[in-house]
């Protein structure tokens, strides 16, 4: 069932810490009235290192960045943690590196890759503090859902206006936004219609949100999609008599809209009084791009460094950052090899809130306002990318289809490829090249044969940098429960109050909440003195539904309250418990789906089939189910839309099965179109985007050990409503 980590609610309890006693006392960037800085970090989307007037830029005007660069601090060797867009946007969100962070590539031969209920943001740390969170533009995560532990909403943002999966953020037309939950229908963009611009609309939601919460701690995180393909813009009227080709000159208008943007903001933080009480970074994900027809050549948009976006060179991911504010972050330049990584520790440390010890990031607090500052021992990159562009795949030497890593330490930089997408091939079957940024900043002379023992270091590093699954630290509130209720018959949950930072919470204090009628009793005291650094405290609740409680999802709410460091924090998080008439026993064996009962089944065309062709007798009885030629003796039978809920009971492993639209409803018609996915209490673990009779079925293997509920749904896909009907053959559960 979805449970939804959220970190405070934006009601009356956020409000309660709003004057944040106890402000961190670094002097860097804090407040006029004695509280943590606002923060707005604008994240641009393929953004160039030399696409700004400040970092070398002399045909794009970027006028309003320049201004803030100069008047703040200019970081001329700052990285995006990878060299695309989803895993860099993970790991600058969670503080992790690539060999870390839950979301290591663009998504290819599968679905979007989600962040998980492990994953903490920054918004999720400042949340824990009283800030106003607003992800406002690209999110790029997870499916295109609401209530699910990927949406922004589960991972810190109280307010988010914009695009949630990869894909349909290539739209800057698009003909729905999402607003938290919400679809939001933009009209004017119908059939192909160009008469509303993504990024007006973001600028605007950025701007009411400053109004809104100007009295209020806040961080806006503006993730606008310029500069990315497709070239859209309304005008590119001021670049109109340059002899560029059309895609450069509307590039160059969509660098500039995103320094106008950047301007209004500012402009806005200015007039309410609050623009020294306001860090504003500006940054980009990776390096500039060469789709859609830009030529990133013309405009020398990675300056003299090598390689773009997909590159592991330093044009792929070195970027600009800019910080500002003003009479509290210095103004110059700093060289301090700084990966938006640390972005993460350093809003933590301003706001003195938690954060947690296991990440990569090294907070900056202090390089803000003075040269000093910690430096990473080294840092780490990975990429597997299915796609190239002309200039990419030139940068890698045709070597674009295969692994590749980066560590850069002091100033070498090592860059390897593997044989092909084997990460775990051998060290001798890599490609390895060495460079000395000192010397050869453009990377140009591999120095690799005369430097065995160098060699031999980056190497062990890359292999030390990568871990397969990386297991995190329990930090802030995770409530668990069986997420099914009957009335009158009582369930236990627990909450868990994990502390991964490097300081002793004390007066650690767990509440939960649950509807009217229900009755809530702790069966383990719910304060105590602390939960030391590393440590975690776990409360557990019995739950009691009324006897009438009527079938419906119902929300329990958990909320923990703790001191760190002399600052209150607060974090909740949600269960949302599914009451049902009955609940069936778990499986005591390894079994087909289709022969186990489940806890209830939504169709909107018809029945779930189950009967003596799929699911009652044994193997082999009546009718087989077909998909695509291949014939499957068990199966479950649905229309579209549906789902049907199982309780596994936390005793399966392995689930199992393919779905396809079954060749009953394909001899009909081949219109049919649908979308099937498995979601595992809550989160989303198969996806198999869209399915038609010709493209056949598509293998579910997913690993489902712990699971208590698991769901099959299938989605109509084209809106058509017909010709749907579609099969899970052979689900099998492992015990």
């Amino acid at each position: 069932m979805p449970s939804r980590r959220q970190f405070l609610s934006g009601s009356a309890a956020a409000l309660a810490l709003a004057t944040l006693p106890g402000a961190p006392t670094a002097a860097a960037a804090t407040t006029t009235a004695g509280r943590a800085p606002n923060i707005v970090l604008v994240l641009a989307d393929d953004l160039g290192w030399g696409e700004l007037g400040s970092y070398g830029q002399k045909l794009i005007d970027t006028p309003r960045l320049d201004e803030l660069a100069a008047q703040g601090l200019r970081f001329t060797r700052a990285y995006a943690p990878a060299a695309v867009c989803a895993p860099s946007r993970c790991s600058l969100l969670t503080g992790l590196h690539t060999g870390h962070a839950t979301v290591r590539q663009n998504p290819f031969s599968g679905p979007q890759g989600s962040l998980v209920e492990g994953d903490t943001t920054f918004a999720e740390v400042l949340r824990s503090r009283g800030y106003h969170t607003a992800c406002i533009g690209k999110w790029g995560f997870g499916p295109d859902l609401a209530d699910q532990p990927s949406h922004p909403n589960a991972r810190g943002f109280e307010e988010f206006y914009g695009y949630i999966n990869h894909g349909h953020a290539h739209e800057y037309y698009p003909t729905y936004l999402w607003h938290n939950g919400q679809k939001v229908d933009i009209p004017e963009n119908a059939n192909g219609a160009m008469g509303t611009y993504a990024p007006d609309l973001m600028e605007q939601r950025a701007l009411d949100f400053i109004d809104v919460h100007s009295t209020e701690p806040f961080l806006l995180f503006l993730t606008p999609t310029l500069p990315h393909a497709p070239s859209d813009i309304p005008h590119a009227d001021q670049y109109a008599g340059e002899s560029w080709s059309s895609a450069d000159k509307k590039h160059a208008a969509q660098v500039t809209r995103l320094d106008t943007m950047v301007g209004r903001v500012v402009d806005r933080l200015k007039a309410l009084g609050i623009a020294q009480d306001t860090l504003v970074l500006i940054a980009s994900d990776n390096g500039p791009h060469e789709e859609g027809g830009v030529n990133p050549n013309t405009f020398d948009a990675n300056g003299p460094l090598r390689g773009i976006k997909r590159n592991l060179y330093e044009g792929g991911v070195r970027v600009p950052l800019i910080a500002w504010q003003p009479g509290k972050v210095r103004v110059g330049s700093t060289d301090r090899p700084t990966p938006l990584t640390d972005l993460l520790p350093t809003f933590a440390q301003l706001a003195g809130a938690p954060a947690p010890s296991d990440i990569d990031g090294i907070s900056v607090v202090s390089l803000l306002s003075s040269t000093s500052s910690q430096w990473h021992n080294h840092l780490y990159w990975m990429r597997n990318d299915p796609y190239s562009s002309t200039l990419s795949g030139q940068a890698d030497s045709g070597r674009w289809n295969r692994v590749a890593e980066a560590v850069r330490k002091g100033p070498l930089k090592a860059v390897r490829f593997a044989p092909a997408r084997d990460r775990t091939a051998p060290d001798s079957q890599w490609h390895f090249e060495l460079y000395d940024l000192a010397t050869d900043p453009g990377e140009a002379t591999n120095i690799a044969a005369s430097r065995p023992t160098d060699v031999a270091a980056m190497t062990a590093l890359m292999r030390s940098s990568w871990v397969d699954k990386y297991i995190r630290k329990a930090f802030g509130l995770n409530l668990k429960g069986p997420g099914l209720a009957i009335p009158g018959k009582t369930f236990t949950v627990s909450a868990t109050v994990g502390n991964a930072s490097t300081s002793t919470w004390t007066n650690p204090l767990v509440t939960l909440t649950a509807p009217t009628g229900w009755q809530v009793r702790a069966t383990t005291p719910t304060t105590q003195p602390q939960i030391a650094a590393g440590g975690s405290s776990v409360v557990t609740w019995e739950v009691t539904p009324p006897s009438a409680a009527a079938p419906a999802p119902v929300t329990l709410r958990a909320e923990a309250t703790a001191t760190y460091n002399g600052n209150p924090v607060k974090f909740t998080d949600e269960e949302l418990t599914e009451v049902v008439s009955t609940i069936p026993a778990p499986p005591t064996a390894s079994a087909y789906l289709s022969d186990l009962p489940w806890v209830w089944a939504k169709n909107g065309w018809g029945p779930v089939e189950r009967d003596m062709s799929n699911g009652k007798q044994g193997a082999g009885d009546g009718p087989a189910i077909s998909i695509a030629g291949t014939t499957y003796t068990k199966g479950l039978g649905v229309h579209a839309p549906s789902e049907i809920l199982y309780n596994l009971g936390g005793k399966a492993k392995r689930f199992t099965a393919t779905v396809g639209i079954d060749d009953f409803s394909a001899n009909q018609s081949t219109a049919g179109c649908v979308r099937a996915t498995v979601v595992a209490d809550g989160a989303q673990i198969f996806d198999s985007l869209k399915i038609t009779a010709a493209s056949g079925g598509k293998k579910v293997d997913v690993d489902v050990t712990g699971v208590q509920v698991l769901r099959l749904i299938v989605q109509d896909a084209n809106d058509l409503g017909s010709y749907d009907h579609t099969s899970w053959a052979s689900a099998f559960i492992t015990l």
